[in-house]
């Protein structure tokens, strides 16, 4: 525990100190990561924790940043007031979906999901009266704080590595409880996890809901640092990237979750300069990853770990003659 909350604190200072030393673009950018972080800690449990293959992530994203919107700009709500109907209508509506959609399995509910993530595009686009259809919604009003708005990037970024920091800290402890245990049984052995007294379709549900909650947060915080969404942000293609931001960095860990989320929030930027040969080198290292790094970057630091000597032991072998 000690060893986690130690590494979010260091989150938190090289985050700010980056946020002091870098360019407005890339404070964007990094805005955009810590946003996505939250996303892809929260796409951990279904996919990381009990192996539900999900493409339809960032449907739930998107429904709590639309609501957020419609909230703000229709109602007139305040962007705090909002967020709560929004992160909470949406963990409902994941977990009434997840009671007959998780009866499926593998590529079967990777189909479903995908599906619930076009079918969430399409009405986004199509219901004009209440979505503003492709056009999204404009204006809607940013955060603040004591009377302090956090329009600028670097304000925003401070409070963004704050909220990814505690929600992280909050999924560690959830990982280490009995119902994060029992989540990673079900994902080992259902006929075991089920043998043992595990329920564990209400274990599947609370996962499912559970990552969609970390989506509201962050189509929340997304909607309040753009000022706008609109179908377009929220496509299965969205989804498809957030699975990928978790395998490359570590599926089952948030340290990899995070890793993910900031590498390929930044790896379009650095290769810029391939042009449209980008897509392909993202195919190819996808592929290098699955083959050569199942556990992603966060292995790794394991094998480093497990291959690096005891102090003690390198003592010995330096005092043996």
């Amino acid at each position: 525990m000690a060893l986690r909350l130690l590494g979010l604190v260091g989150l938190l200072v090289v985050g700010f100190a980056l946020s002091l030393s870098v360019s407005e673009y890339a404070l964007r950018l990094l805005n955009l990561a810590a946003i996505a972080g939250i996303s892809v800690i929260g796409l951990n449990f279904a996919f990381g924790y009990v192996g539900l293959i999900s493409l339809g992530h960032a449907a739930f994203m998107g429904l709590g940043a639309y609501i957020l919107a419609i909230l703000t700009t229709q109602a007139g709500w305040s962007p705090w007031l909002a967020s709560v109907p929004a992160i909470l209508g949406t963990g409902l509506c994941a977990a009434a979906i997840g009671f007959p959609l998780l009866r499926l399995k593998g590529h079967y509910l990777a189909l479903a999901t995908l599906g619930l993530n076009v079918s969430f595009v399409i009405v986004a686009a199509n219901w004009i009266e209440l979505t503003g259809g492709t056009n999204g919604i404009a204006k809607i009003p940013g955060l603040s704080i004591a009377g302090y708005a956090l329009s600028g990037e670097q304000p925003f970024l401070w409070f963004a590595l704050v909220i990814l920091a505690c929600l992280g800290f909050v999924a560690s402890l959830i990982q280490s409880s009995r119902h994060g245990r029992a989540m990673m049984a079900v994902r080992d052995d259902e006929t075991a996890a089920a043998m043992t007294g595990i329920n564990v379709t209400a274990i599947k549900v609370a996962a499912f809901a559970l990552s969609a909650l970390y989506a509201a947060v962050a189509g929340c915080l997304f909607a309040t640092h753009v000022n706008f969404v609109s179908p377009d942000d929220f496509g299965f293609a969205q989804s498809i990237t957030f699975l990928s931001m978790l395998i490359v960095g570590g599926e089952g860990t948030i340290v990899g979750a995070i890793l993910g989320a900031t590498l390929l929030t930044f790896l379009p930027e650095w290769l810029r300069v391939l042009g449209d040969s980008y897509l392909a080198f993202f195919g190819l290292m996808m592929l290098g990853i699955l083959i050569f790094l199942p556990t992603g970057i966060i292995g790794l630091f394991d094998r480093w770990r497990r291959r690096a000597p005891a102090p003690e032991t390198a003592a010995a072998e330096v005092a043996q003659p």
